[in-house]
């Protein structure tokens, strides 16, 4: 007689107990992504918040003035400086004539020649505004001449040799180039009213389109 075949016993295992460590862990890991959802906003949010503009930005009106220095809305500061032919030019003399006085770094350089034959070039819309210019520069009186000869320039140049008028206007200032630091003219131009008032300031100039600024400028003075 065939032996009756015993059915196999299915043994169902027990699920594993959750100790006091396993429910602290899952519980932090809920913490954890809790956390990370709640910082994920605010962390887009700063993201996408616009990085705030320098305000010494090159040739912009009213940019701020080194300290000590004037700025737009304070009396022009007094001069009496030799100019190409050794003659003395004042602003005694100018009293009662809009004029604009820019600052370059140096005669016959490319970036300074091409501010000066681009104020050249518009003298004849100055004078009719009745506007003066004037360019300064620490450069001697002979230096000077030679470059108003060469470039034709009909206005004149004023030597600031002792930086004095500069570093009134905040235009003899610390230079940076290529990690290297030192005292310089920093391109700057003012615009002085018939009052003798600087109506506007230009620092840290950029020369493609520069004079065309100042002689809007100008014209605007009425």
């Amino acid at each position: 007689m065939a032996a009756k075949k015993k059915k196999a016993k299915r043994v169902s295992k027990p699920a594993p107990a959750r100790g006091k460590a396993g429910a602290k862990v899952g519980a932090k890991s809920q913490t954890t992504k809790k956390k990370r959802a709640e910082a994920a906003p605010q962390r887009a949010t700063q993201a996408a918040a616009p990085r705030p503009r320098s305000s010494t930005k090159g040739d912009a009106v009213g940019a701020s003035a080194p300290a000590g220095a004037v700025g737009e809305g304070d009396t022009a500061p007094t001069f009496a400086l030799p100019d190409d032919m050794g003659a003395e030019v004042s602003s005694a003399g100018l009293a009662g004539t809009p004029y604009v006085l820019y600052f370059y770094p140096k005669d016959d350089t490319p970036g300074c020649t091409t501010e000066a034959c681009g104020f050249r070039d518009a003298l004849p819309d100055f004078e009719k505004l009745g506007v003066r210019v004037l360019g300064v520069s620490p450069d001697s009186p002979a230096s000077h001449q030679r470059f108003r000869t060469k470039y034709e320039l009909p206005f004149t140049l004023l030597s600031d040799a002792d930086k004095s008028l500069s570093g009134a206007y905040g235009a003899w200032a610390l230079k940076k180039n290529y990690g290297r630091e030192y005292m310089g003219v920093v391109r700057s131009t003012f615009l002085v009213d018939a009052g003798g008032v600087i109506r506007n300031a230009w620092r840290g100039v950029k020369v493609n389109g520069h004079v065309e600024k100042v002689q809007a400028a100008a014209a605007a003075l009425g």
